[in-house]
């Protein structure tokens, strides 16, 4: 996502230093060639040693290093964006001062790039109305302030101050980077999600446990992306994202129809609802009353509406979903080949922070050539944006014929 971008990360004097690293891998991992400058506070909370080893190239600090002469000029003309976490409240306050008196607050004022911060300090500091006025006027010179979190902090104290995480700040960088130019720009994107429910009588049903959060994710991170949006949504309690159209269908059956009316149109589609696999082969007109015996409910399987797709391009991309108990990779390898797929996403829904109606989930990315691609826990937005990327990767990639 991010190859080809160069990315300046500034380091100020704050607890929450050491947090750089990780930012500085994550934005590697994406492709950005990442130059790190340090103030000569920030020496105190983080080795530069480290940073040069996560980031791969030298990280400078020094104004006056003969070795980097003119470094200030230099970064601020080559640098596609300007990233500075954590930002103290003392630079902060240079920053709105205008002064120069060290590599990072000197490139500062040379650069042209757009400038990200993510400031981190105590709660009593953040609060300050010295500090509020500084951010109210970077924010009117342009510069964008990604909101530091609410927690625990170095002092012990409890409330606002934490450097945002680094899933935000991330999200930040990208959106930024990519104002002008969305990666998603020009692609029509369909998104199923939710469950489906199938009428046993005009009050019961039979359903699942999917909230629609990886789907509705998916749609917002999308769209953020510059993609035209739409999500075939079951029932949900979730709002559609903004610029997204959502339609709304009950039953596996109207999910299906609403996909093949919107399929042709669409570049990419990605199923990520949880359509049942069953549905009564009859549903009865009136509530069924109790009787005081065992009563049986007849079944039958429900079309498989990847599957059976019949209104389909033959460059789109397709991406599906496996929510499985046992047998993880082979059973996902299995719907991945059965249902023609490009990429599946595949989740043991046993696991802990995994699954249905949580915040965060844990899968494999799995390709059709059968490379597998195992991801830590992260929240579904965080994961959206992993799946899209590797999406956008396949669109460059020639892809393996199907047997």
């Amino acid at each position: 996502m991010l190859a080809g971008k160069k990315i300046l990360l500034g380091v100020t004097g704050s607890i929450a230093a050491y947090k750089s690293l990780h930012l500085v891998r994550e934005l590697t991992k994406a492709g950005a060639c990442v130059n790190v400058v340090l103030t000569a506070t920030a020496h105190e909370f983080v080795s530069p040693l480290t940073l040069k080893v996560f980031s791969g190239q030298p990280v400078l600090s020094s104004l006056f290093d003969p070795e980097n002469d003119m470094a200030h000029l230099r970064l601020a003309e080559e640098a596609d964006l300007v990233l500075i976490a954590p930002v103290s409240a003392h630079f902060i306050a240079k920053m709105a001062a205008g002064l120069a008196d060290d590599l990072l607050s000197t490139l500062l004022l040379a650069t042209k790039a757009p400038t990200l911060i993510a400031p981190a300090m105590d709660l009593g500091m953040w609060d300050h109305p010295a500090v509020r006025e500084n951010i109210s006027l970077l924010k009117k010179r342009g510069i964008q302030v990604i909101e530091p979190e609410s927690g625990p902090l170095a002092s012990g104290k409890e409330g606002v101050g934490r450097l945002a995480c680094e899933q935000t700040i991330t999200e930040a960088v990208m959106t930024l980077l990519f104002e002008n130019h969305p990666p998603l720009s020009g692609e029509v994107v369909l998104i199923t999600a939710g469950p489906t429910e199938e009428a046993i009588d005009p009050v019961r049903f039979i359903s699942n446990r999917s909230s629609g959060k990886m789907g509705y994710a998916l749609a917002e991170v999308a769209s953020q992306w510059g993609a035209d949006v739409t999500l075939i949504s079951g029932p949900t309690q979730l709002s559609p994202p903004s610029g997204v159209e959502r339609i709304s269908v009950r039953s596996a059956a109207e999910m299906e129809k609403a996909f093949n009316l919107k399929l042709y149109a669409s570049s990419i589609v990605i199923m990520t609802a949880a359509v049942s696999d069953y549905r009564p082969v009859s549903t009865a007109k009136q509530k069924i009353k109790k009787t005081g015996s065992v009563r049986t409910l007849d079944l039958e399987e429900t079309p498989d509406i990847l599957e059976t797709r019949a209104l389909g391009r033959d460059d789109q991309l397709v991406v599906g979903f496996a929510a499985e108990t046992e047998n993880l990779i082979e059973n996902a390898t299995k719907k991945l080949k059965n249902k023609r797929l490009d990429l599946i996403v595949a989740n043991d829904v046993t696991l802990e922070g995994a699954g249905f109606d949580v915040e965060t989930n844990i899968v494999h990315l799995i390709k059709r050539a059968g490379e597998a691609t195992a991801l830590p826990k992260m929240s579904k937005r965080l994961l959206a944006g992993k799946i899209l990327e590797e999406t956008l990767k396949i669109r460059t990639i020639p892809l393996p014929s199907l047997p």
